[in-house]
């Protein structure tokens, strides 16, 4: 089975980076993910771009491509009147295949007037805006930002573009299926639903409520064109979160969440 990791981030060389992906069992460069990946099935993976918008600050070797992300390093390395122009830039070249928004990391909504250069553009180009959604790593963050309710105005408001709802909007299931549910232009990633590495056996017998849950609304939604695997690396270790979204998923519709969803949504062709 082919595999496409649909959201993963990349780190410059750091020691805090390199601890987390040591923790995970990891190194921190795409030269070794690249040979991972090849070990694992995985044919291709969509980095969530952070920090800078120049173009050539992402400049990835195959078989990655890039979301241009919008976080608050970005914004501040970069004046306003900049930004349309520094992703219109990205978001013409092939590799680049979304704009990446960090709602709850920044404070503003998927709705503020602010992103709406983004969204247009993204509709300008045909490529989705990824939205961070639900929990935030550490408590910095601020969830009534990225609370999964707030995505159904903006896709209400913008019909012709999609956007993908990362990590299911966990822990507000029940909000983000409601949410894919009713819009036609909403998908979503599973990356980042736990972090760590984990004994699976242990891990659905002691957590079964939260797994029945995902199960839950995942069913619900009634639609496995939506679903797409992805890890949130550094948070996971791939090989270990693979089979979480294996024995998450059911067995007849791993063909559409681990490949055939993420080529179709962000356009890869492969």
């Amino acid at each position: 089975m082919k595999i496409i990791d649909a959201h993963f981030h990349s780190f410059p060389d750091e020691p805090f980076v390199n601890d987390l992906l040591r923790q995970v069992g990891h190194e921190n460069s795409l030269a070794y993910l690249k040979d991972y990946y090849r070990e694992h099935g995985i044919v291709s993976g969509i980095i969530m771009g952070n920090n800078r918008l120049e173009p050539e600050k992402h400049d990835y070797p195959e078989p990655f491509f890039y979301c241009i992300g919008l976080d608050d390093p970005a914004l501040e390395h970069h004046k306003e009147d900049d930004l349309a122009a520094l992703v219109e830039e990205n978001l013409r070249r092939e590799r680049c295949v979304g704009v990446k928004l960090y709602p709850g990391y920044t404070p503003r909504t998927v709705n503020d007037p602010f992103y709406e250069f983004a969204i247009e553009l993204a509709g300008k180009y045909g490529k989705p805006i990824a939205v961070h959604t639900g929990m935030t790593a550490g408590a910095g963050g601020m969830l009534k930002y990225s609370h999964p309710l707030t995505l159904d105005e903006a896709a209400a408001r913008h019909p012709d573009v999609n956007f993908v709802m990362c990590h299911f909007g966990n822990p507000f299931l029940s909000e983000a299926a409601a949410v894919l549910e009713k819009n036609d232009n909403v998908f979503c990633d599973l990356s980042g639903l736990i972090e760590g590495v984990k004994d699976w056996d242990r891990y659905f017998e002691e957590q079964a409520g939260y797994v029945q849950l995902l199960r839950t609304w995942m069913t619900y939604v009634e639609d496995w064109d939506k679903f797409m695997f992805g890890t949130d690396l550094p948070a996971v270790n791939i090989a270990n979160y693979i089979e979480f979204i294996r024995r998450l998923v059911p067995e007849a519709q791993h063909e559409k969440v681990f490949f055939e969803n993420a080529n179709r949504i962000y356009r890869l062709g492969l």
